[in-house]
């Protein structure tokens, strides 16, 4: 019986969390959005929508906590361990070859 009681709790809280987002999310819009970008006001549901969308496209549904260096982390850091130093000069070179762009020297020119 406690199990039964403590799964429609969480039910309970999970429903009102979801009210909460939407509310939030809703007021904050129509709080700022109309009166900075002369935008239009929302629904509750639109206000939903646009949560669930911008967790889609900016947090993802991952664990909570620091993602910096995401899965490639661990790999990196052991393959620069590995590497001498003559190694990791060559390989600090070519990535500053290929993502640091110097500008063109005729910039200025016309």
């Amino acid at each position: 019986m406690k199990k039964v009681m403590w799964i429609g709790g969480m039910i309970v809280l999970g429903f009102a969390f979801v009210a909460l987002l939407g509310t939030v999310t809703m007021g904050l819009w129509n709080w700022l959005v109309p009166k900075m970008f002369t935008g239009p006001s929302i629904t509750f549901w639109e206000a939903l929508g646009l949560f669930l969308l911008s967790k889609i496209l900016f947090g993802g549904f991952g664990k909570g906590g620091n993602h910096r260096g995401g899965p490639w982390k661990n790999y990196w850091k052991e393959k620069w361990s590995g590497m001498t130093p003559e190694e990791r000069e060559v390989f600090k070179k070519k990535m500053k070859d290929k993502w640091c762009h110097k500008p063109s020297e005729n910039y200025n020119e016309e």
